[in-house]
């Protein structure tokens, strides 16, 4: 019998699914690679099949319009909520991309894997259409588990306190298969370890100014624009970084802008060094989504402007009142107002910095590997001989 194949596919639908499945793959591929087969995929673009493309373009264009929309992602992710797990998860798959659902099923059986690893729920799905049935596990990579994520699965994990007790009281979930681990940042997250004046320095940045980062996700769709103008007004010795993500035409636009003599501006497009530009700074400021756990994670308190839909509502709820690091503030003037006061007298700041401090234990991915490991043994014993 040759090695048990573990799947891990990759979805782009905004990058909050593609970052924790990088460093979970990275982190089981380092501990327990040598005991079994580890596939990494990018599920919809390796085969060149021209459905499975459009359907994770589709999925792209979603975040993208919800962004642009948010009644039209709350009215989504309501839908889903209301119409429950196995409807939403059908009308998602079959409606959206009927072709592309059947393509999708044809690649899960070639990659015939016996585990399949997710962090998104499209794959998911085809997985559970083939036979033999791999063992499925799914990292819900938000606060709680929305309906999609609901479907059936041999074990689900999550990272959010809450959405972990609202999930167990439900029937189709025990403590066997829902498990409650570290929130899956980035593993490069832990490398930086410089103090902020010395990355700074390194970035070619003033040491001694009030630093914020300007992020609204990879698509760069939000208020990153009216806050930038506002912040860049501003007669304080201050710092403004305001990354445009995928979003060019911002970026080119943002390159034309004039700040105030006491003020250092820096707009980025895609950003390779974010982890860099988080730890560097000293608020981040941008939509509620996971880029919240990256500023969290540096100490950073988070000043979140927009929901995109209850999802991200969700996550903001978990870091404005369950670890007690941001702040809600929907009007970007006072936003602006609110980071003015906060380069003024850096110590209203304080309380916000010591509750992401204190939450610095929830991050890594070792301990998902660990779960997730010990859930692949159970079902495949004879691997228990090879450790």
């Amino acid at each position: 019998m040759g090695k048990i194949r573990v799947l891990f596919p990759y979805v782009e639908a905004g990058f909050g699914h593609i970052m924790p499945m990088r460093a979970l793959e990275q982190t089981f591929r380092k501990k327990y690679g040598d005991k079994v087969e580890v596939i990494s995929s990018e599920f919809y673009t390796e085969t060149g099949d021209k459905h499975l493309a459009k359907y994770e373009q589709a999925l792209a264009r979603q975040v993208r319009m919800y962004n642009r929309a948010p009644f039209v992602g709350y009215v989504a992710t309501g839908s889903c909520e209301f119409f429950g797990s196995t409807l939403s998860s059908f009308a998602s798959m079959r409606f959206i991309g009927p072709v592309a659902c059947s393509r999708g099923i044809k690649h899960m059986r070639e990659l015939a894997p016996d585990v399949v690893i997710n962090t998104h729920w499209a794959p998911h799905y085809y997985a559970k259409r083939i036979k033999p049935e791999p063992l499925t596990i799914m990292y819900c990579p938000d606060a709680q588990l929305n309906k999609l994520f609901e479907y059936q699965s041999d074990m689900v994990l999550i990272s959010m306190p809450k959405g972990y007790e609202k999930a167990i009281s439900k029937r189709r979930f025990n403590e066997d298969n829902l498990k409650l681990v570290p929130f899956l940042i980035r593993n490069e997250a832990f490398d930086i370890t410089e103090d902020k004046k010395t990355l700074r320095r390194r970035l070619g940045l003033p040491e001694g100014n009030f630093t914020v980062l300007l992020v609204e996700g990879a698509y760069g769709i939000g208020k990153i624009e009216e806050m930038t103008k506002l912040l860049i007004k501003e007669r304080l010795p201050i710092t403004v970084i305001s990354v445009c993500g995928k979003n060019k035409k911002l970026f080119e636009r943002m390159q034309g802008f004039k700040a105030a003599d006491e003020v250092t501006f820096r707009p980025y497009s895609f950003a390779e060094n974010m982890l860099e530009l988080h730890a560097a700074s000293d608020v981040f400021c941008g939509k509620s989504g996971n880029m919240l756990a990256e500023a969290t994670f540096y100490g950073n308190p988070s000043v979140v402007t927009h929901f995109a839909n209850l999802i991200e509502r969700n996550i903001a709820d978990h870091y404005i009142n369950t670890v007690g690091c941001a702040i809600k503030q929907f009007s970007v003037k006072k936003a602006a107002e609110l980071i003015r006061s906060f380069a003024q007298d850096e110590t209203l700041l304080e309380p916000y910095r010591q509750a992401a401090r204190g939450y610095r234990t929830h991050f890594g991915s070792e301990e998902a590997a660990d779960v997730i490991w010990e859930r692949i043994v159970q079902n495949f014993p004879q691997l228990a001989d090879a450790e």
